[in-house]
């Protein structure tokens, strides 16, 4: 196996160590209890931006190594991050949450199609179709809710589609910066963190949270999904196959919702195995050409 494939499924497993700790922020936000957005982001992307700062100030990045990126670095950064969950909490405040969810995630499907345009990459068959399975996938899980568009909601809706633009652009231009090293992530959470304070500040009400196990799950959304996720997504998209990561993605609700019946926070349904079936055909299609090299 040449260094170059060796070098892409490490990279690829990152990406999947990502999406699996995303998976774990619906139960453990649950379990975090009735905390405000904003607050609960600058809480936990300050507890990611730490984790972040110490490895790179232990590994002899000084801070001008953390900080001393060009201004389109910072807008990207920023952008994505704070940008994407400014975005999506608006989103849910304007628009049933199921619904809300299901336009947001179109951002795995828009990673592969930008991915031509954006990152020159080319693509075939297969990675069509693979993300479209995932997202057939994610449209079965949530119709299986029950699911109800009116024009009432448009609004929200249209932040909902902002979501997926903001993120899967990140994803695709951060491979285009490439040689912007993973330090600089622990930078942008923090930049985001002290945004989301802010914001925290002019439109909401501190609300603590109530107990030990509140506490550890905020801890707990710090050191995993808002933390240690985002800098593996970033290897990820780098230095992976960004095609495959959009169609595995796709697993990412799957799994999110397989973790809530677990902990008995939902009620299983015969829609769940059949969209976890459709993502899981996608992503094997939209990888064939990583695990055949």
């Amino acid at each position: 196996m040449r260094i170059a494939d060796a070098d892409r499924r490490r990279a690829m497993a990152a990406g999947f160590a990502a999406i699996a700790l995303w998976s774990a922020l619906a139960a453990l936000s649950v379990s975090a209890g009735p905390i405000p957005p904003f607050q609960m982001v600058a809480m936990t992307f300050a507890v990611g931006a730490s984790i972040g700062i110490v490895r790179a100030l232990a590994r002899g990045v000084g801070w001008r190594g953390l900080l001393g990126w060009p201004m389109r670095i910072w807008l990207l950064g920023v952008g994505g991050l704070f940008g994407y969950h400014a975005l999506y909490f608006a989103a849910l405040q304007l628009a049933p949450p199921a619904e809300a969810n299901l336009v947001n995630y179109l951002w795995p499907l828009l990673i592969v199609l930008l991915s031509a345009p954006l990152a020159g990459e080319r693509l075939a068959w297969p990675h069509l179709l693979g993300a479209f399975l995932g997202f057939a996938g994610v449209i079965l899980l949530a119709f299986g809710r029950g699911l109800s568009f009116t024009g009432a909601h448009a609004l929200g809706y249209a932040l909902a589609l902002g979501c997926a633009f903001i993120w899967s652009l990140y994803s695709v231009l951060s491979r285009r910066f490439g040689e912007t090293p993973t330090d600089a992530v622990a930078a942008f959470c923090a930049a985001s963190a002290l945004l989301s304070f802010a914001c925290h500040l002019l439109f909401e009400r501190t609300v603590w949270p109530a107990t030990t196990t509140a506490w550890l799950s905020v801890l707990a959304i710090g050191i995993g999904p808002a933390g240690p996720a985002f800098y593996l997504w970033d290897h990820a998209v780098k230095h992976g196959d960004i095609r495959a990561l959009g169609a595995f993605a796709y697993a990412t609700p799957i799994l999110s919702t397989a973790l809530l019946i677990v902990c008995g926070l939902a009620e299983p349904t015969g829609a769940l195995l059949i969209a976890a079936a459709l993502v899981t055909v996608g992503a094997v299609l939209a990888s064939r050409e990583l695990w055949r090299s």
